[in-house]
Order: C-alpha cells, then structure tokens, then sequence
C-alpha cells in the first residue's frame, strides 16, 4: 500500500499557536519530513474557512500551496484532497494544474469532487445549488479537463460550463494527464462519474465501508464498461498512533487543546488508537484491495505519529 500525508494548512485548527510568521514554516518542515521519510506524496486540503466551524484561525489556500510545494519538494508526489469544482472555474482549474505539472516535473495528482462546505460558498459569493446540480457541473469540468489536456484546442458546449477553441500550453508532462481523482463517496453519482472518467477513488470509511463501496464501484463500472481493475481505491482519515494507550491518551488530550476539535471526531477512525491496532487495521485495509493511504496527522508538527506510521511504508 502506498501512504501520502497532509500536510498542516489550518483548516483543522492544525496551526494554532504557531504565530503568522512561522505557518509557513511549519508547513515547509512538515512537507520536507514527509519527503525525507520517502512517503509517496504530501497533500493539502482546498478550503477556505477552518472546520468545524469558521474562526479568524488561518486555512492555507489550495493552489498556491500546491504552487509552493511543487518547487520545495523534487521527489515526492503532490495532490489536494481534495478540489472543490466549484471554487474556479475548470478550464482555469485544468490551466493551473497543468502547469504546476510542469513546474513539478510530472508530480501532480489531480483530484476533484463536487464540493459539499456550503458556509465556505457563501462566506466567498459562491452560488450553492443542489448536490444534483453540482454534481452535473462536476461531471462537465472533468470533460473539461480530460479535453485541455489532451487536445491543442479544446471546445465544449455544456450547461454550465463552455470552452471554444482554449490552448492550454504548456501540457502536463504526464500523459495523458495527471492521474484524475474523482472524490466522495455518493453511490447513484459520484462512483458513476468515477466508473466513467476516473483513475483513482478515496472514500473515509472504516473497512466494511470500503468493502461496501468498493462493490458499488464494481457494478458502475460493469455498467460503464470499465475495467474495474483500472481504478486504484484509496482511503483518507485521521492517524493518530502512540506506542501504548498512555501516549495515544497524551497525544490526544494536546491535539484537543490546540485544536479544540471534539475528541469523538478523532476516535471515531479507523486508523487512531495504538500501534499494534494501527497496523493491524491497516493490513485490513490493504486486504480488501486498498492502494493507498492518504493520512490526516494531526500532531505532525509536534507528534511523532509520521515517525510511527513509516514503518508501514
């Protein structure tokens, strides 16, 4: 199983304390251990406002951490965990992602949902239509993007989004394009658009949730006429690992009193608890046809749960 790590942006209260001229370093340090760790890629999230409700606390924008990111890493993989469609409009979206491919070297995962923050879209002056509706434009951006791509000069004529003639130089370096993410885990829609367009998957489930999504994908994709072995399933949740229950309860009550995010929003994941648990979980994951882990540590600035979770790798 491959293993990504977020990287501290504040949405989750994850840079509290640390004082404005100092996030970014803290975001830096974190990028470069997960780099040194030889993790397969480091993650942001693309949001506006902290979670789980809106505060003068700092949230990193998405894009621009990915512009960052891509010139003080050279190895490891970067992605977003995942794009709000919504937030730019696609064909700007699918101009700013390839170039940060090429900036990065061809190191860019591309992943996209149909964004769901409704706060967010009206704190910024976004509409926020029906989850059917944003699933319909959902759909169209990920047209969009596979057609900038992958034509010299793309047109498409949809409901919500149009393009005539648009030149998107310079084109990713990986082809056809940077692996395409279709994120969430909506089982009439979302696991369709994945069936139909998508290269990777990422649900937040526990194991029998994987399985249970994992055969909603496979009947879409029989549908569709997709090899299902094409689609690489992932996870993405919270890690939070001590050696024994004294350090998980040490590293939680800190985590806590940062972030002031309840307890239960923690332990409810599969992947927090001890060591031995951990990874005893994790080899579940894997068993049930897992490709990948994309870890949320919270105590990565301070904690030494990155440190635990290498030896997954």
């Amino acid at each position: 199983m491959k293993i990504g790590a977020m990287v501290p942006q504040g949405w989750r209260m994850d840079l509290n304390g640390i004082k404005p001229e100092k996030q970014w370093d803290a975001i830096l340090e974190a990028s470069t251990k997960i780099e040194k760790l030889k993790f397969e890629s480091v993650w942001v999230y693309d949001h506006f406002h902290t979670v789980p409700s809106p505060t003068q606390d700092p949230t990193f924008e998405c894009w621009s951490l990915m512009a960052a990111l891509s010139q003080v890493t050279s190895e490891v993989r970067i992605g977003q965990m995942c794009t709000c469609n919504s937030y730019r409009n696609p064909a700007y979206l699918t101009k700013v992602a390839s170039s940060i491919d090429a900036m990065s070297g061809g190191r860019l995962e591309f992943a996209i949902g149909a964004g769901w923050y409704d706060q967010e879209y009206k704190a910024y002056g976004y509409e926020y239509p029906s989850a059917g509706v944003r699933l319909k434009m959902l759909e169209e951006a990920l047209q969009i993007y596979i057609a900038m791509t992958t034509q010299d000069k793309a047109t498409f004529d949809g409901e919500y989004y149009q393009i005539n003639e648009a030149i998107n130089q310079p084109k990713p370096l990986q082809k056809p394009y940077p692996p395409l993410w279709v994120c969430g885990g909506g089982e009439k829609v979302t696991l369709k658009l994945l069936a139909k367009y998508g290269d990777y998957g990422n649900w937040d489930v526990d194991v029998d949730g994987f399985i249970h999504k994992s055969k909603i994908l496979k009947e879409h994709c029989n549908v569709q006429q997709r090899e299902y072995s094409e689609i690489k399933k992932t996870l993405h949740t919270n890690v939070i690992i001590g050696d024994n229950q004294k350090d998980l309860d040490n590293k939680l009550k800190k985590i806590i009193e940062i972030t002031g995010i309840p307890e239960e929003m923690y332990t409810s994941k599969p992947l927090v608890g001890v060591k031995e648990k951990v990874f005893e979980t994790i080899d579940e994951f894997e068993s049930v046809e897992c490709d990948y882990l994309i870890a949320y540590v919270p105590d990565i600035v301070w904690g030494d749960t990155l440190d635990i979770l290498k030896n997954k790798l």
